[in-house]
Order: C-alpha cells, then sequence, then structure tokens
C-alpha cells in the first residue's frame, strides 16, 4: 500500500456497505450501493464504481479503478494500477453447484476458492468474464466480453470466447506496431520498444528522450 502522509481520507457513500473489518486506503472513493466485504484490503487512491463488489479478503493495490459492478470475487489479488471495466467479473469456483450430491446447499467449506490474479497495469474490458485460478499479466488487455480461461502473458491483447491473443499492447495501452526487425515491437505513443521471444514480450529500451 502507498504511503498515507498528508494523503486525504477515504470518500465512502452513505448507501455503500463497507464491513467494519475492511482496510480502505487514503484518497479511495467507494461509490453508490458498493460493497467491500470483510478483511478486504483496498489500497490508495482507488475507485470503487457503483454497485461493485469486493469479496472478503481481497486485496487491491494503489490506483486501482472498479468501475460499475464489477464483481471481484475472493482471493482475488489486483495489483497496482489496475483497472476492472463494468459489469466485469472474477469468479472463484472451477466446478459451480448449488447443491452436493446428495442435494443439500453447499456451504463455504464445502468448495475451495481460487482467485483471479490481476498484475501491474493490467486492464480488463467490461463484461469479461475471468475463470477462476487465471492470472493476466502485466499490462495486458482483456477486451470486452472476452471469456479467459487461461493465462494471460504480459502485454498481451486477448478477446474472444475463449480468448485468444490477437496483438500486444505496450504500457499506454495501444496496439505496438511492427519494426524492420521483425522480433521488435513499438509502441506509437510513447516510442517505447519491446522484444519478442518464444511467446513473450518484454521491455527492450525505454522511449527516447527530446
Amino acid at each position: 500500500m502507498g504511503s498515507t502522509e498528508g494523503a486525504a481520507a477515504a470518500r465512502i457513500q452513505p448507501s455503500a456497505d463497507v464491513d467494519d473489518r475492511a482496510v480502505i486506503g487514503p484518497g479511495t472513493t467507494v461509490w453508490h450501493l458498493a460493497q467491500v466485504r470483510e478483511d478486504a484490503e483496498i489500497g490508495a487512491d482507488c475507485i470503487i464504481g457503483r454497485g461493485a463488489y469486493v469479496g472478503p479478503g481481497v486485496k487491491l493495490g494503489d490506483r486501482v479503478k472498479l468501475q460499475n459492478h464489477a464483481l471481484v470475487y475472493e482471493p482475488a489479488v489486483v495489483e497496482d494500477g489496475v483497472f476492472v471495466g463494468p459489469a466485469a467479473v472474477l469468479t472463484n469456483d472451477l466446478y459451480p453447484r448449488s447443491v452436493d450430491v446428495d442435494g443439500k446447499l453447499k456451504r463455504t467449506d464445502d468448495w475451495h476458492a481460487r482467485g483471479v490474479t490481476l498484475r501491474e497495469g493490467c486492464s480488463i474490458g467490461g463484461r469479461a468474464v475471468l475463470v477462476a485460478g487465471v492470472t493476466v499479466g502485466r499490462w495486458a488487455l482483456v477486451a470486452a466480453g472476452a471469456v479467459v480461461h487461461r493465462d494471460v502473458p504480459d502485454f498481451a491483447l486477448v478477446a474472444g470466447v475463449p480468448a485468444r491473443r490477437i496483438k500486444w499492447v505496450g504500457r499506454a495501452g495501444e496496439p505496438l506496431l511492427p519494426t524492420d526487425d521483425p522480433a521488435t515491437w513499438r509502441c506509437p505513443r510513447t516510442g517505447e520498444e519491446y522484444r519478442e521471444h518464444g511467446g513473450t514480450l518484454t521491455e527492450a529500451r525505454p522511449a527516447p528522450t527530446a
């Protein structure tokens, strides 16, 4: 979590339901009708949109945006600078059932929750669904409406049902452009370059300075 020195207090709308055992960082806003459950940890300068849900024990880093009606089920981990679009869902049960084989209503102890992990700076498009246990890599981008059933590499743009990589993106979020070197990609906005090797992408060098 970020430093709290000199930071503004969290702002929680009266209609939001925030459990007393949750931790809300300075400068964070929790909007109308959002629900933050017990033992959730939300970092500094976050935005929790109208009707969003943060499950028990979920951890959000600093400067995270959960848009309206985003649902983040426990035990998800969301790192700094992540964007989760409206009505996106981070699930936690690979084999969901309301009842067990005897017809009894399942309770918390009857199944094992598997959280989604969102790495630094990645973005999840509106109404995307992330299947329990997947990891979305640093600065990756999940297109609106995608269903993610396997891990997403750093800087990948994935789309579709099921989601597949269709492009690479840089830290600015825009699709990267090819260069004369087939293994090198460049951001059209920042000039940053990236190197592709074995299906992964890494930063090659920063943008040129003026």
